[in-house]
Parts: structure tokens; sequence; C-alpha cells
């Protein structure tokens, strides 16, 4: 295959949303709703390096389950509603701000990790440096 020279930087926004591969913006990132596939169909760019963890859920959570919580106590509050009021309105309310956007997020995640070049962490020493040396002990200290 190609190396990522090859292929033009595309932005992370435009393929991700699509769910779009983040190399060549061709082929498909998903093989299910959030299932990622293992490579790219078009350009065989292998997606083992992708691990969005619970950054989609995280965002979801935060812009979309806010305004559901804040609708059911706004219905509480206001109309004194029913149990049933509440699963008819809140419900489908949270579903549809909450599901949805998990997909985009997960794939806007993927392509960050890609156009970034993002990676695990690593704690390197560098092995050309001496480790620190401890201080001495001066005469005026050891008379003591």
């Amino acid at each position: 295959m190609s190396s990522n020279d090859d292929w033009p930087p595309l932005s992370p926004l435009h393929t991700g949303l699509r769910g779009r591969c983040p190399r060549c913006g061709q082929g498909r990132l998903f093989e299910g709703f959030l299932k990622l596939r293992r490579e790219c169909e078009v350009c065989g760019l292998d997606y083992s390096f992708a691990d969005p963890a619970d950054g989609p859920a995280f965002f979801v959570i935060c812009f979309a389950c806010v305004p559901s919580v804040f609708l059911g106590v706004w219905l509480e509050v206001q109309y004194n509603a029913p149990l049933w009021a509440h699963l008819m309105v809140t419900g489908p309310f949270m579903l549809l701000t909450c599901i949805p956007p998990l997909r985009p997020l997960k794939g806007w995640l993927v392509a960050s990790q890609f156009f970034y070049k993002a990676e695990e962490g690593k704690l390197v020493r560098n092995p050309t440096t001496p480790p620190p040396e401890e201080p001495k002990a001066t005469a005026a200290r050891d008379l003591r």
C-alpha cells in the first residue's frame, strides 16, 4: 500500500463526521453503527491505530444529556407532569439527542487521531544523560 505521504491531508471534521477514511476520504470507517472496520477498502489504511475509547460518550453526555435533564425538570416544575408524560416526552427527546451524535463524534475523534498522529504517551529517558548525582556532604556538615 501507499505511504501516508502520498495522500493530501484531509480535514478530520470533514472526513470524520461523514464516517469516511481519514487518509483517502473515500472508504468507509464503520462496519456497523459504532464498530470500526479493520482497514479502508480503498486505500488500505489499517484502523488499528484508532482508540477513541469513551470520548464520544463523554461529549454526548456533556452536550446532549444536560438539555434532556433540564427538559425533564422543566416539565415537572411547570406542569407537575405524571410519570407517563415524562416517559413520553423526555425519553424520546433523550434518545434523539444522545444516540445519533455518537457515530459522527467517534468518526471525528478517529480522524483527528490520524490527522494529528496521536499515540499513547510513553515516558522515555535520554540514555546519554547521566543520572542526577546525590549532593556530597561538606566538611562543615560532617563535623556536626
